[in-house]
């Protein structure tokens, strides 16, 4: 975290002269490890063996925070009979199929309530299936988790052999601190030091956050990864209070917000799902299943609605189902990988490159510039002239001959971007907090910002189609497309975006999404930035000195939803309302005043009392109870065990990265069996002739795939070379000299980089064998000042089959000393290592 997020870093610094203990668990010792008090090395790909063991830690030891689980989870919920957990099945839960490699997910039920599929997924009505996995239908659950029919049966006394928290304490028994050390690599007796630590401050007067970055997302397992963390900081009551929580450390300053609003292919603002072309013809059938569901997303036909009007406005009516036909429908995977993949078979003819280098930041590079250069034609946009927009003439397959210069057909359009200092806007961080940031500087040259791009380049297309009768072209040309122009350049206001964003009613601009309806009355273009601009004020450009209000903050940007800073915070007070304790007290139930009350917004109906007990048959929020703290689910509940939504089982489970030099020492099952592989000649997986783990990182002084560092002469003379870290005992294992040569090679490529021979990277002992990691940095590549090979040429792709992320954290490698051949003894090497195995 002291390395890649430094700024945000400071706070555990200020928490840590306040007494926090810092827990610092990696692969490699970084500036962070320097100031933990605690630095646990462990082997990577190998965390959900070790959250698994602190999983098991507290229901051996009962720790768990009972009067939370009982209350706030599912831990209570009975699983259908015909359950069978991987304890059962040797490492598979029951319902999988070998020969698609996809579970059916109905003997993960709820007892007394089927789970049902949500509003996008096309598969059956359990969540399961293919079309689930390939359209990665998981991460369409939304703002909550699947649709559960009913309220379970339930044993609040938690022993029922088919109860939820049973369920947990056998599933995790295995996961014992002897397991841990075998599996990860931490001794038995560092591992309990964490664990007692963790339990110690846990509970009612103390709290434990956990923080990630993409060392646990970038997996074939890595949703995963974030369950088991949901799992221990539930039953360690560290949901929805001061101090706990789960912590994603971005990648770049609004990668939340690029979520939010979102980048991805397969959800629409504020995490609505996007339909589906075989089972969503209408809006009706699009909403249906969640407008009859528990919890506040039992709203999303309002949400929906909403934002078709934002889009389409006087055109979008309830006779032409408020131009829900005008929305793009999924098909399938249309994510970054598979989009490669078709670039190669000549089936996606043109692309836009905006903010990525994929050429270098991208798992297994090649593939990339095979794709690239099998297209009509490429945008760029970026600052600097990247690898993505240079392929054609400096990509390692010009030097290798497997591709030719005058043979590539792509034309490449580069259109250099604004950075952030040159335009108005907002980010949105981690905290889901909207700072809004203004403009510095005006452009250079022919740069422009994003939204001056899209916005004209949207005038043009629409001036184009302005005539036409087709059909096809009405989305088009309904489209509301009308913003303020500044200066001469005509740079669209991104103030009134944020307005169109926040949303109008009958009576002006909205200041909470509960005020959104489904009749047409509303437009809003993202539901949980409803209020972000209310009365008229841009909330997100407040700031207020700290010093001059609460230590919550409230008037220092603008949180969704509604300015909560800690989302599902009804859990910081216990059923009856009271907090749980004098010095966790956040939020809480006024007996007076009839409302709950706090340092912060309740994340909770304001005046619903804590005995509030819904009636039968009641919907969305109305359906939960007064104390069912977690309001985006169906069930009020967090979920220790997940009856649904899932593509790859009810509850975490460790295997091995695709590529791993191990077996797994827990189950038969190696791998995550529904992990979503990338089957091409380019890109073939690691045998037995690659022994040591390989994993990349970032580094303080470049950013990601290094086109807004490596072209900065400060930055570039502060990290000048591409290196990689080996430890004292690899260095001489395999004859590597410090600051002499080495190559890299996987059964993709081989790479070269300066060898740093360091403690930094400790060997780590399992099963009687010591454990060697190499580490890598991923930001170089043929441009720039300081230049050098790209470590991710070396991965390969496999996928997480619920979110479609690419496993680059945890694969293997061999490493020989000196530089890597060119040319064509370049892919003589690598044709050895695969005939090797």
């Amino acid at each position: 975290m002291a390395e890649c997020h430094p700024v945000g870093f400071q706070w555990v610094m200020e928490a840590k002269a306040r007494g926090a203990k810092v827990i610092h668990i990696d692969p490699r010792f970084t500036r962070t490890s320097a100031v933990a008090d605690e630095f646990v090395p462990i082997r990577a790909g190998s965390d959900i063996a070790f959250l698994g063991g602190l999983v098991n830690y507290v229901l051996q030891h009962e720790k768990d925070f009972r009067e939370y689980v009982v209350a706030y989870t599912n831990a209570a919920a009975l699983i259908n009979e015909d359950f069978q957990d991987t304890e059962d099945l040797d490492g598979l839960f029951s319902g999988y199929n070998k020969d698609e490699r996809v579970y059916d997910h109905s003997s993960w039920a709820y007892q007394g309530a089927e789970a049902q599929a949500e509003a996008g997924d096309p598969s059956d009505r359990t969540g399961g299936g293919e079309p689930h996995q390939e359209s990665a239908q998981s991460e369409q659950h939304g703002s909550g988790g699947a649709v559960i029919d009913a309220k379970p049966d339930t044993d609040p006394t938690l022993t029922h052999p088919r109860c939820v928290y049973q369920i947990l304490k056998r599933h995790y028994a295995r996961y014992t601190p002897e397991m841990v050390e075998e599996v990860c690599g931490v001794p038995a007796e560092q591992f309990l030091a964490v664990a007692e630590a963790i339990t110690a401050n846990s509970g009612r007067d103390r709290t434990t956050a956990l923080c990630y970055a993409v060392g646990w997302t970038q997996h074939s397992v890595g949703v995963q990864y974030i369950r088991t963390a949901s799992i221990l900081q539930s039953l360690l009551g560290n949901i929805g209070r001061p101090g706990g929580g789960i912590l994603a450390l971005r990648g770049h300053a609004s990668i939340q917000g690029s979520t939010d609003i979102p980048t991805l292919f397969n959800i629409l603002p504020g995490y609505i799902p996007m339909p589906h072309a075989r089972e969503h013809l209408d809006l009706e059938s699009f909403v249906a299943n969640d407008a009859g569901r528990t919890g506040f997303w039992g709203n999303m036909d309002r949400y929906t609605v909403s934002l078709l009007k934002a889009w389409w406005g006087e055109h979008a009516k309830a006779d032409n189902d408020f131009c829900f036909d005008y929305l793009p429908r999924l098909t399938g995977d249309h994510g970054t990988y598979d989009t490669v993949l078709r670039q190669i078979k000549g089936a996606c003819e043109g692309y836009f490159l905006v903010g990525e280098n994929p050429a270098v930041g991208s798992a297994n590079g090649k593939m990339q510039r095979l794709g690239l250069a099998n297209l009509d034609w490429l945008v760029v946009r970026d600052l600097q002239m990247i690898e993505s927009a240079t392929f054609w003439r400096n990509g390692p397959e010009i030097e290798t001959g497997e591709l030719r210069t005058e043979e590539i057909g792509t034309e490449v359009f580069f259109m250099p971007a604004a950075a952030h200092t040159e335009k108005d806007g907002s980010f949105t961080n981690t905290q889901r907090l909207l700072q809004w940031h203004h403009k510095a500087v005006e452009p250079p040259g022919d740069a422009r910002s994003d939204l001056w791009f899209y916005y004209h380049l949207g005038k043009l297309i629409r001036h184009k189609v302005r005539d036409s009768k087709d059909p096809r072209d009405l989305p088009l040309q309904h489209l509301t497309w009308s913003y303020v122009e500044e200066g001469p350049l005509g740079e669209p206001s991104a103030d009134s975006v944020l307005a169109e964003i926040n949303g109008n009613g009958p009576e002006g601009p909205l200041s909470s999404y509960t005020q959104l309806e489904g009749d047409g009355s509303t437009a809003c273009g993202c539901w949980i930035y409803c209020g972000v601009r209310a009365d008229g004020v841009n909330q997100a450009a407040r700031r207020k000195p700290g010093s001059e209000q609460t230590w919550v903050a409230p008037e220092w940007g603008w949180a969704w939803p509604a300015n909560r800073r800690i989302i599902y915070n009804r859990a910081s007070a216990d059923p009856s309302g009271k907090p749980w304790s004098e010095r966790k007290k956040y939020v809480w139930w006024d007996a007076s005043q009839r409302r709950w009350v706090g340092e912060d917004v309740p994340d909770f109906e304001p005046t619903k009392p804590p005995d509030f007990q819904p009636e039968e048959g009641a919907r969305a929020q109305d359906a939960l109870a007064g104390d069912d703290p977690f309001i985006m689910q169906t069930d009020g509940k967090a979920w220790l065990f997940a009856p649904a939504g899932l593509a790859d089982g009810p509850l975490p489970t460790h295997y091995e990265p695709l590529e791993s030099p191990y077996q797994n020492a827990l189950y038969g099952q190696q791998s995550n069996p529904t992990l979503q592989p990338f089957n091409h000649a380019e890109n073939p997986h690691n045998g037995s002739a690659f022994p040591y783990v390989v994993t990349t990182y970032r580094l303080t002084e470049h950013h990601t795939a290094g086109g807004m560092s490596r072209t900065l002469p400060y930055l570039a003379e502060l990290q000048p070379e591409f290196f990689c870290e080996v430890s004292p005992e690899l260095a001489d294992e395999r004859g590597l000299e410090h600051r002499g040569w080495a190559t890299i090679v996987t059964s993709r490529t081989a790479i070269e980089a300066k060898v740093l021979v360091t403690h930094r990277m400790k060997p780590l002992r399992m099963r009687g064998r010591v454990v060697h990691q190499v580490g890598l940095p991923y930001h170089w590549g043929p441009n720039g000042l300081s230049v050098g090979d790209a470590a991710n040429d070396i991965l390969g792709i496999a996928m997480d089959p619920n979110v479609h992320i690419q496993e680059s954290k945890a694969a293997t490698c061999d490493i020989i000393p000196g530089r890597r051949p060119r040319g064509q003894a370049l892919l003589d090497l690598v044709a050895e290592y695969r005939r090797r195995g």
